[in-house]
């Protein structure tokens, strides 16, 4: 099986500092969406790993969440593509879960629901915690210069990315270089 797994939140779509708390407040980043239905088209299965914190800190509630990922989702079938799971930490980080981010637990809930071993799966994110949080459960690291890693577009690099991340401008340049790896690997 052929996944991905992508932190959401200034990843796929705009991040805010006040937290993404609606349908109305959840825009995608520009490509992001057909970045995602390009992998899609290739074989690849795309899951989603966020932290939810404002379930926790009583900003959101779960409704509000799932209209947050209807909307995404139909967003996505409108440009040919799809995300097969959501799995999202809802805890604030006062109450130190397995499952928040830089911690691997949502990571080695996909492997298990899944049920394929994570070594070498490529995972992208915008902050050092997501990819953290994937390179201990065994993926591959992807830093997207979106959302909170913006700021590194012009140089400079946030401390702790664990070894070997590599850096992509945005979403659609990450797919793109998967797609042309796998494309060269066929090649061989």
């Amino acid at each position: 099986m052929k996944l991905v797994i992508l932190d959401r939140d200034g990843t796929i779509n705009s991040d805010s500092d006040d937290y993404v708390k609606s349908p109305e407040e959840w825009q995608p980043l520009p490509g992001a969406l057909e970045a995602i239905a390009r992998l899609n088209h290739a074989g690849w299965h795309v899951v989603i790993a966020s932290n939810q914190s404002g379930l926790g800190r009583g900003l959101f509630d779960v409704a509000s969440l799932n209209a947050m990922h209807a909307k995404m989702h139909k967003m996505l079938a409108a440009v040919g593509g799809k995300v097969d799971a959501v799995f999202y930490c809802p805890h604030s980080p006062e109450e130190q879960c397995h499952c928040r981010k830089p911690l691997p637990g949502l990571f080695e809930q996909i492997g298990s629901r899944f049920g394929v071993p994570l070594k070498g799966v490529p995972t992208a994110g915008d902050s050092v915690r997501d990819l953290q949080a994937g390179s201990s459960a065994g993926c591959e690291p992807h830093l997207v210069l979106t959302g909170k890693a913006a700021q590194y577009r012009s140089g400079g690099q946030p401390d702790g990315l664990p070894v070997g991340t590599l850096f992509h401008t945005d979403l659609s340049a990450f797919v793109d270089h998967i797609l042309q790896r796998d494309t060269h690997a066929l090649e061989i």
